[in-house]
């Protein structure tokens, strides 16, 4: 099986950054689209691989270190020892990759972590490859690559990650040209809104469901919103950031809160009222207590993305005094220093 120069490919040198192998390709998908180009398919499928593996930088990485001594770790066995210490990598075929090569089947698969391709071809692992944002190739389709995931932020307040929410979103996107189909081109005149290139700027309203217990560097992952090509539409990734707030601190699934209580209630013990993300629940603290004890609330944290029990709620308590001292607290304050005074003796 010949090795494939993915970079000599797209034309661009072995250390170029993702701008330019981006540019790279979209001047070549355009120029060997099957549509604008024909009989230039083979061509489209061959920039489409190349773009696949160099646009996305763990593929790029284990195609740069196996690189052309590829052929030997296959040859070792199905679970030989690959050149990522600590790591196995298994070579594996089978199956309709669809638009991609037996190279490309050979080295990374469907890259979905043990999942199947669409097509059923046989998955090539590498051990601890993390999430490849749900990248699926396979199936018996046009020969034309998917669309490319799209990545957008969104900001929330932590009641919103709290509860989950909806949210309407604004996209703007290069898109296939909807005057001429991606082709460029009109009763064989270029086209007048994409000038030529298939491709036009497309601004897309979504609705989105963000889940309760998001946090920020959360992902949502909606699919089929990405950018659309022949193949298909690519998935659209939503990175989450959420807002910080005044009252509430968070680690992890925990929350934690500052309440203020009065020196006399702290002293001799009260009911006291503490906001949550549920709304405000009562809570005695004995007498005694302390400024900077903390106290557990279970199940008054945040969601937990992956089910079971939420994380708890700690309430520090933080000791106040009255803003203004009145000659008969003046003298009750003075009368404990006394008596303070008087038990440390």
């Amino acid at each position: 099986m010949e090795y494939k120069d993915y970079y000599k490919i797209l034309g661009v040198p072995k250390g170029a950054d993702e701008k330019t192998i981006k540019a790279a390709y979209r001047r070549l998908a355009r120029k060997y689209h099957p549509d604008v180009n024909k009989g230039s398919a083979e061509r489209f499928k061959e920039i489409n691989e190349a773009h696949t593996v160099l646009s996305d930088p763990e593929k790029r990485k284990r195609y740069d270190t196996l690189g052309p001594d590829w052929e030997r770790y296959a040859r070792a066995g199905t679970e030989a020892r690959s050149p990522f210490e600590g790591q196995e990598v298994r070579f594996g075929h089978g199956g309709d990759a669809g638009a991609f090569s037996d190279f490309f089947r050979s080295i990374f698969g469907d890259l979905g972590g043990g999942r199947r391709g669409r097509g059923g071809f046989t998955t090539v692992e590498f051990g601890d490859l993390g999430d490849l944002g749900g990248a699926e190739w396979g199936g018996s389709g046009t020969g034309l690559g998917k669309g490319s995931d799209v990545e957008a932020a969104i900001e929330l307040t932590i009641e919103e990650a709290f509860r989950g929410t909806r949210k309407t979103i604004s996209l703007e996107l290069d898109e296939p040209c909807k005057a001429c189909g991606g082709a460029g081109n009109v009763d064989r005149k270029p086209c007048p809104k994409c000038h030529g290139t298939g491709w036009a700027r497309g601004q897309r309203h979504l609705e989105v469901k963000i889940p309760g217990g998001v946090d920020t560097g959360s992902r949502v992952r909606v699919a089929g919103e990405g950018a659309r090509a022949g193949g298909g539409s690519g998935d659209l990734y939503l990175r989450v950031v959420v807002k910080p707030d005044p009252r509430f601190e968070r680690k992890g699934d925990d929350l934690y809160v500052d309440l203020p209580v009065p020196v006399a209630d702290a002293a001799l013990g009260a009911e006291v009222s503490v906001p949550t993300l549920k709304g405000q629940v009562s809570m005695k603290i004995p007498p005694e207590t302390s400024s900077g004890r903390v106290f557990r609330l279970p199940g008054y944290g945040m969601p937990r993305l992956k089910g079971g029990n939420a994380g708890d709620q700690y309430v520090r308590v933080q000791i106040i005094l009255p803003p203004r001292l009145g000659p008969r607290e003046k003298e009750l304050f003075e009368e404990l220093r006394k008596l303070g005074a008087e038990t440390s003796r």
